[in-house]
């Protein structure tokens, strides 16, 4: 049976290239009959990613059946998960985020999260000498998650070896590094085509704080005054979006790539009170700018107080 790889629902470009990176890896070094596959579409910058490198889109699953055999990369989270993940064949996983817990496997499999700023880092020297077999479609995936989920070096998660794989890897593919960044942003920053809600859920995770659940959403751009522009528009839809997806309030936070700062969309007296507890803000109107943040996963979700 075909072993699927994926990550995350709402795929970002990680998330996107990862199982792409991976399902090269096991086919072509490994000889395990692999499948790259998606739980969502994919947002704006993973779909040029696809393009920029010649991959078609990558096939969409809603669940998996029992024992079915599968790869998780760039999450552990069962809630970013099919429903049915604890029924399939989970016989490995390789993440850069915090161990949640609540994954059942059917016997001892590889786990590897190391504190690094991307997935396709990690993967990158798992492969070992045999990154030398990459193609130049597969190195081209690597370099655009990297560079994404670092957003070229800005975020605080960047380490010495999410620099040094970016380095070599540019380096083979003849990219400057600064210009295909430019690129990739800009392509994240077109989003005149999404709906508000969409764009509350593009690159969106459920997070619980003291009991409430919030749904705790990231829009990194170059351009800010796209999404702010819809802030009124955007805000009037959290309402349904908190009713389709069971959470009690949505956060926002729209981050400027290039002024390494994020603004929060404040809608409500408890989204007000968790911008001041948690980011020591001082709010006035419907929106307050936090310098320096720029990492849900280092910044934001762990400082989330209400």
């Amino acid at each position: 049976m075909t072993t699927l790889v994926f990550g995350h629902k709402s795929p970002d470009t990680d998330s996107t290239g990862s199982p792409l990176i991976w399902a090269w890896y096991l086919n072509e070094v490994k000889g395990v009959d692999a499948k790259a596959v998606l739980l969502g579409q994919p947002n704006t910058e993973a779909a040029f990613m696809l393009e920029r490198w010649g991959f078609d889109m990558l096939d969409t699953i809603e669940d998996v059946a029992d024992g079915q055999p599968c790869v998780v990369v760039d999450t552990n989270n069962p809630a970013e998960l099919p429903a049915n993940i604890n029924g399939a064949d989970v016989q490995q996983i390789i993440d850069h985020h915090k161990l949640v817990g609540g994954l059942e496997t059917k016997g001892p499999i590889d786990i590897t999260i190391r504190p690094v700023a991307c997935t396709a880092t990690i993967m990158y020297d798992l492969m070992g000498d045999d990154v030398a077999k990459m193609p130049e479609a597969i190195k081209g995936a690597a370099l655009t998650c990297i560079l994404s989920d670092t957003l070229e070096f800005r975020s605080p998660t960047t380490t010495d070896r999410d620099r040094e794989v970016v380095a070599a890897l540019a380096a083979d593919l003849g990219v400057d590094v600064t210009e295909y960044a430019a690129e990739m942003f800009a392509a994240k920053s077109d989003v005149s085509a999404f709906s508000d809600a969409d764009l509350i859920r593009m690159d969106s995770k459920k997070y619980e704080v003291d009991g409430v659940q919030f749904r705790v959403s990231v829009l990194e751009t170059t351009a800010p005054e796209i999404p702010l522009g819809r802030k009124a528009s955007l805000m009037e839809t959290y309402a349904t979006v908190q009713a389709e997806d069971g959470v009690d309030q949505v956060l926002l936070f729209v981050v400027d790539i290039l002024k390494e700062e994020a603004t929060l969309l404040v809608p409500n007296d408890v989204v007000k009170g968790v911008a001041e507890k948690s980011f020591g803000a001082t709010v006035e109107g419907d929106a307050v700018v936090l310098p320096g943040i720029m990492s849900r996963k280092k910044q934001i979700i762990p400082n989330l107080k209400v």
